[in-house]
């Protein structure tokens, strides 16, 4: 059955992707507000997908820990789920970090790249980051958030990866605070796996964690610690009691 729902679920995202990556095209020249609101139905209809036929499920938490104001959030990574989720169930429009490479990946790149999005132009070196705290800074600036996974890597349940610094250095440029997020979406959709488990997926939003008069390394501990605790509460049986410091 499970193999059957999978089968089922890998031909919907199928089907629907690509009429919509079309469709993103036809609706490029309307306004970035349309633009993202129209792009972001596909996301929304793949989680949606994954809830009607594999039997994924969502319950979010914490949502009264969400700034009406500028922020950048920091979240887990386990899954391909919370790309989908996230980005199309947050109040305000998110902008991911990502390679600029990814602009040439038929579809999912064409996508992105109309949404005005944060992208590293690694070819620069070091002039990459300063360029992205400057777009970071304009994409707060008109009221969105940035959205990054510190871990850089999807990381199986149980498992806490290093955290990058990008983010942490992201808020500390721009006074923003940061808004971490805890989930166990890998619990039923690991990485890279075709046949995805039915269940709830728990979605832990914390409260907000000022950057101001923090290094980028405090900063990065603080939210290094606060989502390690909330996947101990998460998945409690999957963590040891001991724990590794992102620093």
């Amino acid at each position: 059955m499970l193999i059957l729902r999978a089968t089922i679920y890998a031909l919907f995202l199928l089907i629907t992707v690509i009429p919509y990556a079309f469709a993103c095209l036809l609706w490029s020249p309307l306004p970035l507000h349309w633009r993202y609101k129209l792009t972001m139905g596909w996301p929304q209809l793949a989680a949606w997908g994954a809830k009607v036929i594999c039997g994924i499920r969502w319950q979010v938490q914490g949502t009264e820990n969400l700034p009406d104001g500028p922020a950048i959030v920091l979240s887990k990574h386990q899954s391909a789920w919370e790309t989908l989720f996230l980005p199309s169930h947050l109040p305000r429009q998110i902008c991911f970090v990502y390679k600029r490479e990814l602009h040439r990946v038929p579809f999912f790149g064409w996508g992105i790249a109309l949404l005005g999005m944060i992208p590293i132009d690694r070819t620069k070196g070091r002039d990459a980051f300063e360029q992205v705290v400057k777009v970071g800074q304009q994409r707060l600036d008109e009221g969105r958030w940035p959205l990054l996974f510190p871990e850089g890597t999807r990381i199986a349940p149980g498992k806490m990866g290093r955290f990058k610094m990008g983010g942490a250095i992201l808020a500390t440029r721009t006074g923003a605070p940061v808004i971490p997020i805890a989930h166990n979406a890998g619990e039923l959709w690991p990485r890279n796996a075709f046949i995805k488990k039915p269940g709830l997926v728990t979605v832990s939003i914390g409260p907000a964690i000022p950057s101001a008069g923090l290094t980028p390394e405090e900063l990065n501990a603080k939210v290094y610690a606060w989502i390690e605790a909330e996947m101990h509460r998460l998945s409690p049986e999957r963590y040891p009691t001991s724990s590794t410091n992102p620093a």
